[in-house]
């Protein structure tokens, strides 16, 4: 059984929510407060993990934040909840590192939907042909142990920019269209709001990028995409 820790302090909010995961077979735990959402996060480790923006304590960004940066969290699910639709908050949510967001009010059926692409998405690590270690230039990934390399010093990635980034170098040189990173890394159709991809590509060039506002590995495509230059 899927643990889902649900940080939220609307008790509305989390009954919904309880009631329908928990009819869906999960095993649901609660926090109301940020501080004590983030001691439940690291010692239950859930599989994943539905988080609030505005909280008492400290509020859903800095929580995903320290979450982020504990060793043993780096790739458990966040879906983030809240009121706030404005792009800034939506982009600072995936730019710390949450892998997806709903906002309020959210229809229950969308949102076990995001929760099912995102846990599948992280159990789906079965070894493959493109899981041998793969190097462009600088850069070398491992996916069976899930370490990245660039210019032989270890890089910290989040799950979805590993994998954003290992589908670029399977297909270097390649022009990837957002719709097709935003289906094969989210798993999503192409009708959800493809800003997402380009947050985590942001993300990940300041990560890999001497200077991530002109870019030497992942070049944008105005219009289309993305390619990994070879």
């Amino acid at each position: 059984m899927k643990t889902i820790l649900v940080i939220e302090d609307d008790e509305e909010i989390i009954g919904l929510l309880r009631f329908n995961l928990e009819n869906h077979g999960y095993r649901v735990m609660t926090a109301d407060e940020g501080n004590k959402g983030l001691d439940f996060a690291k010692k239950l480790k859930p599989d994943l993990i539905l988080l609030d923006i505005m909280l008492p304590g400290i509020d859903g960004y800095e929580v995903c934040r320290s979450l982020r940066a504990h060793e043993g969290m780096e790739d458990i699910p966040i879906i983030m909840i809240t009121a706030r639709s404005e792009e800034f908050d939506v982009v600072l949510g995936l730019e710390l590192g949450a892998d997806d967001y709903v906002t309020k009010p959210f229809s229950i059926r969308e949102l076990l939907s995001r929760i099912k692409v995102q846990l599948r998405s992280k159990d789906n690590k079965e070894p493959k042909a493109e899981d041998t270690e793969i190097t462009v230039r600088d850069i070398t990934l491992k996916p069976e142990e899930y370490k990245a390399y660039l210019r032989d010093k270890p890089l910290i990635l989040t799950h979805k920019e590993f994998e954003l980034l290992k589908l670029f170098m399977i297909n270097k040189g390649k022009v990837l269209k957002r719709d097709l990173l935003l289906e094969k890394i989210w798993g999503y159709d192409t009708d959800i709001d493809t800003r997402t991809v380009d947050v985590h590509i942001r993300y990940l060039r300041q990560k890999i990028e001497d200077d991530p506002s002109n870019p030497s590995y992942i070049e944008t495509i105005r219009g289309v995409g993305y390619t990994l230059r070879p």
